[in-house]
């Protein structure tokens, strides 16, 4: 009686850790055959939006290479990055900032002068 309850409960198993990944197996699609249910448009655009989306996947790649580099833990690094980017890119608008306010005072300097 022993036995064949052990069988019984090696063949579920079996059963359950074969079966489940065969069945995801057979019933997930292709991705060719999904790209190809793709409306028309959506195909176009997901062409065309590829080699931005591969371009920005190996920018990301050359980043994390970069960080892991360091002695530090990757989201330490990237954290310091990022903050070092906020500061430039902030930096860089008080520069156009600065810059279009010399622009308005030179074109009120040369109305007024004109006048």
């Amino acid at each position: 009686m022993r036995a064949l309850a052990y069988i019984k409960m090696l063949v579920a198993g079996t059963v359950c850790c074969v079966g489940g990944p065969a069945l995801v197996y057979y019933v997930t699609p292709d991705p060719d055959e999904l790209f190809k249910r793709y409306n028309p448009d959506l195909q176009r655009k997901t062409l065309e939006l590829r080699e931005q989306r591969e371009k920005n996947y190996s920018e990301f790649l050359g980043k994390l290479r970069e960080y892991s580099k360091s002695d530090k833990p990757i989201w330490v690094v990237a954290a310091e990055e990022e903050k070092k980017q906020r500061l430039a890119e902030k930096a860089e608008r008080k520069r156009v900032r600065d810059e279009l306010e010399k622009q308005k005072q030179e074109i009120l300097e040369e109305q007024l002068g004109g006048k």
